[in-house]
């Protein structure tokens, strides 16, 4: 029997499914008012209608309103649609848990990207003693970050995964019951969540779903490159920034920090003792059966009965394991050594802290902390340290540092930022002895713009006493600027020789993170994108210059706009020219729960990482290598982009519009502790100071996605324009790079839905403005399609393209209540407080569930 095409894979399995299970759904009475589930359709229907016929949002509720409420006063109106968003929440529940249910049968888990994939590409070539080698040295790391950009409750994930476990089963009893369970279970948060609780959600993906994704890619390794042999690199590891990302999260304190670490490593000894308990009653053999009894009971007491007691270590767990492996192979005809080997390669994996937690501080801040540091070095007539610092150029000014010889401590300060960010690097010291050297090892610095900025990082390290800190530091380079001088910031440091005896130590590796949220926001999206591509370039010389092996850290966000989309595409397309000895990069938001929340999506997504990785290395090594006529065609596309996007930026109506227009103010009022819309606390809105993911999503609540192509339409009109379309059209196909960046590019444009603000071209104030990104729009989409040879958006990825127009399609009489929402409130002087106060809540109440429906909009 022949396996069905893609897309009617997806029609049967999910389509269907959500059909006939939203009928099901519309038709439970979740409030005293029964009929919501019957107008919802209605109103559906007369959005899509209307939008046709170029309504407003408020045309579309008015002829609802006359049509099928009974002289409806404004409150009733509002009444009904919060029901409505109610079941529009549950709906988006319910699709998402039909795709995940459907996920194996729709993706070809052991296709394209996949271990077996790589396993047989390399045997068929003979490589592979060569893939065995890479893979020696070869990581890849997936940090999941302190940006929530998922609302849901922990009472509503739970409720995902049996609804999403009872659709694979196609129990409908139990289904119909999970949908009851969903409709009466509150998704809102009344409070918000401290970091600690971000950090508690954010661990249950760690210990249900990657613990055994990546035991059980380990122990494929092991078994079908090793030969049996224990693997040594722990080729996947975790990264963890809720309770470390200080710049992320205002409300991180140093307790937090140590209360998260302390529960990484509790979690992870407490999949060790689930583990070895089942061990334990299959290894009832003489020599080995005392061992695992111990190695339980102490991981039990470890979790269950200490207050912070470890009464094993890490290197004792190992060995214990090592050792009753050996008794099986020389006494037991190794009876059940898979189970001791898969065990074996998490604790090489995992250690005793799961992930490695990340503290990140913007250099802003440090600046702050540096100079109460140097007035108190100056007070206490510190031996050799000049009193005219400040004055210092920037070379002087690290020597001044680096040579003073005083240990400071954090109560000897009074203002609570200096004293939390020196507490930040006694807690990394505290975190080492209780987790191991990985459990917290890097410093970030955000908005990295100097050598200085590393350098007063690292001398605090020295002033709190750690002479030689096992921490990397770690520079984010965010905006073009920095991005363009990032290699010459990192030569400064190379040859400074306080720094250089640090990288020895540090085994001659420096890691540097690049941002592409703030790059997007800061440049526009092809110049971020090719300005990212050239530091890693440039870095990579450099960095080959010193001897330096340096790794990239990808600071990505969800969307294609904050360098999401077909991620793993853009690291099978680097060449040469680029370090790839390392995949590190940051998942966050919908991301984590859409790629990486079921053990088949993460499998798929982790894999193909790997997959990325070695094709770059093994397969593809010098054909990925863009020529200089490319290279000549990309940097005049990204100058397009750029003056098109700077253009728009320094558009007065730009800041006016996303304030007045859009969702922005609203993220200060929607309960997620990290998530403030800008850095400063000031009443004025000043562009410098927007948060990445605010910006981006604002965008996204009007489906007008500006960052993720804005500019990239102009750029390449000006090819057509001059007759040189022949040269973005070989570097589309010849260039995986280039076709990863217009294809997610694509995606922005395939979640656009202009229909919905085209009202506002109406307006006297922001019209003309409106009218300025939808032509732009227009264009980008035109040449978009032209380039791919496509005639619709997305026809390379049908069933991602269906998913998308489902999703849009559901959450659209949604967004239509958000948009009437803010039409009321832009009204001016509203004399009725509470309604004024509802007008918000449903702004506030629809941003969650459009966040939530695109899966990659934040």
């Amino acid at each position: 029997m022949y396996t069905l095409p893609k897309m009617e894979r997806f029609n049967q399995n999910v389509v269907s499914k959500y059909q006939v299970y939203n009928s099901v759904f519309m038709t439970l009475p979740f409030d005293a008012i029964d009929n919501t589930g019957v107008l919802l359709p209605l109103f559906a229907e007369i959005c899509d209608n209307g939008y046709k016929n170029n309504w407003s949002p408020e045309q579309i509720i008015n002829f609802f309103s006359n049509k099928y409420l009974d002289n409806a006063t404004e409150k009733d109106k509002v009444d009904l649609m919060f029901r409505f968003i109610q079941y529009i929440e549950r709906q988006i529940v319910l699709f998402d848990a039909i795709e995940d249910a459907a996920f194996s049968i729709i993706n070809n888990l052991e296709g394209r990207g996949s271990l077996r994939d790589i396993k047989e590409k390399t045997e068929a070539k003979n490589k592979r003693e060569e893939l065995i080698q890479f893979l020696e040295e070869f990581k890849v790391r997936t940090v999941l970050t302190a940006h929530p950009t998922q609302f849901y409750p922990g009472a509503v994930l739970g409720i995902i995964t049996d609804l999403t476990e009872a659709i694979r089963q196609n129990d409908l009893v139990q289904i119909k019951q999970l949908l009851a369970q969903l409709g009466k279970t509150p998704f809102f948060k009344k409070e918000k969540p401290s970091p600690f609780d971000e950090a508690i959600s954010l661990i249950w993906y760690l210990e249900n779903v990657f613990y055994q994704t990546i035991g059980d890619m380990m122990q494929y390794m092991q078994k079908n490159l090793y030969d049996g042999k224990i693997i040594e690199n722990p080729i996947i590891s975790l990264g963890f920034w809720p309770g470390g990302d200080r710049d992320g999260n205002p409300f991180v304190t140093t307790e937090i920090t140590l209360k998260v670490a302390e529960r990484l490593r509790t979690s992870i000894l407490k999949c060790y003792y689930f583990d070895v308990r089942k061990l334990r009653r299959k290894l009832t053999f003489t020599g080995v059966e005392t061992i695992i009894s111990e190695l339980e009971n102490k991981l039990y007491r470890s979790v269950f009965y200490s207050k912070g007691e470890i009464f094993i270590t890490c290197d004792e767990f190992k060995s214990q394991l090592l050792k009753i492996k050996e008794v099986l192979i020389h006494n037991h005809q190794s009876l059940y050594e898979d189970y001791v080997d898969a065990l074996i390669q998490k604790v090489i994996s995992f250690g005793f802290h799961f992930a490695s937690l990340d503290i990140r501080q913007n250099s802003r801040v440090h600046g702050k902390v540096v100079d109460d540091i140097v007035n108190y070095l100056i007070e206490q007539q510190t031996n050799g340290f000049p009193k005219n610092y400040n004055e210092l150029n920037e070379t002087a000014k690290i020597d001044a540092l680096l040579l003073v010889r005083s240990t400071i401590a954090p109560e000897n300060f009074e203002d609570q930022i200096t004293k939390l960010t020196l507490e930040s690097i006694l807690a990394i010291k505290t975190i080492q002895e209780n987790n191991g050297e990985l459990g917290c090892n890097r410093y970030i610095i955000s908005n990295n713009e100097s050598a200085l900025d590393v350098m007063e990082t690292f001398s605090m390290f020295q002033l709190c006493g750690w002479e030689n800190p096992t921490v990397d530091m770690v520079p984010l380079f965010e905006s073009v600027d920095d991005l363009q001088k990032a290699h010459h910031i990192l030569e400064q440091l190379y040859t400074n020789e306080v720094y250089k005896i640090h990288l020895e130590r540090r085994k001659n590796i420096q890691t540097v993170m690049l941002g592409f949220s703030d790059g997007t926001k800061d440049g526009g999206y092809l110049m971020a994108n090719w300005s990212i591509f050239e530091a890693k370039e440039t870095i990579t010389a450099m960095s080959r210059k010193y001897g330096i092996k340096v790794i990239f850290f990808d600071g990505r966000g969800g969307p294609p706009a904050r360098g999401g989309g077909k991620t793993h595409k853009f690291y099978a397309s680097l060449g040469s020219t680029i370090e790839n000895q390392e995949i590190q990069l940051t998942i966050q938001g919908q991301t984590i729960s859409s790629n990486f929340g079921t053990l088949d999506s993460c499998r798929l997504n982790l894999e193909n990482m790997l997959s990325a990785g070695v094709t770059n290395e093994i397969f593809n090594k010098d054909e990925n290598n863009l020529t200089v006529s490319e290279k000549q065609t990309m940097q005049k596309l990204a100058e397009l982009g750029y003056q098109k996007y700077i253009d728009f930026k320094n558009h007065p109506k730009f800041v006016p519009y996303l304030e007045q227009m859009s969702t922005l103010r609203f993220y200060a009022k929607t309960n997620i502790g990290s998530r403030p819309a800008k850095r400063n606390a000031d009443d004025k809105l000043n562009f410098s100071d927007l948060r990445a993911i605010p910006f981006v999503g604002s965008w996204s609540q009007m489906k007008q996605n500006v960052p993720g192509f804005y500019g990239v339409g102009t750029a390449l009109k000006y090819f057509e324009d001059n007759n040189r379309w022949e040269e973005v059209q070989l570097l589309y196909e010849n260039s995986l790079f280039f076709k990863t960046l217009l294809e997610n590019s694509m995606m922005s444009l395939a979640k656009s839905f202009f229909p919905l603000t085209s009202y506002m071209k109406k307006d006297k104030e922001f019209g003309a403005f409106w009218q300025i990104i939808y032509d732009e729009f227009l264009e980008t989409k035109r040449l978009l399609l032209k380039i791919a040879g496509h005639k619709e958006l997305m026809d390379n990825y049908p069933d991602g393209k269906a998913s998308i127009q489902i999703r849009e399609q559901i959450v659209r009489p949604l967004l239509t209540i958000q948009q009437y929402a803010l039409s009321q409130l832009r009204r001016g002087k509203i004399d009725d407080v509470e309604l004024k106060e509802i007008y918000e809540k449903l702004v506030v109440r629809s941003l969650f569930g459009n966040t939530n429906a695109s899966r990659n909009s934040a």
